[in-house]
């Protein structure tokens, strides 16, 4: 049976609805991707943070373990993360940091990242 409006059926706007469903789970998926990518980006911010939080204090580290751990918390700071542990060992340092990634919806979650600094030891 034909309407007046040329649909077969009865199905007239059924065509605008599938649109819009798939145009809705097209929008949701490009969100999750993009926090997803977001978190990566903070992981990635996390390691780099902590990377030259342990250069820096072991640079510092002649100056003594509680320098060397100073100079590390104030670069992280400056990369925005904070510290939570600092770790002196003859002259190894490692460093832990950890940062808040806002997921929209999902709330807050934390990335960690550790680095280590110290000499190159040759293992023969």
């Amino acid at each position: 049976m034909v309407d007046r409006a040329g649909s077969v059926g009865g199905e007239r706007g059924g065509a605008t609805v599938l649109g819009c469903l798939a145009l809705s789970t097209l929008i949701a998926v490009t969100l999750l991707i993009g926090q997803v990518g977001a978190v990566a980006v903070a992981r990635h911010r996390a390691q780099a943070a902590a990377d030259l939080g342990a250069l820096a204090a072991a640079g510092a580290l002649e100056l003594g373990a509680e320098a060397g751990c100073a100079e590390a918390g104030e670069v992280v700071r400056h990369m925005r993360v904070r510290i939570r542990r600092c770790e002196v060992t003859q002259w190894d340092v490692l460093v832990t940091v950890e940062g808040n990634v806002p997921i929209g919806l999902l709330g807050n979650r934390t990335v960690h990242a550790v680095a280590r600094a110290g000499p190159v030891v040759d293992e023969v």
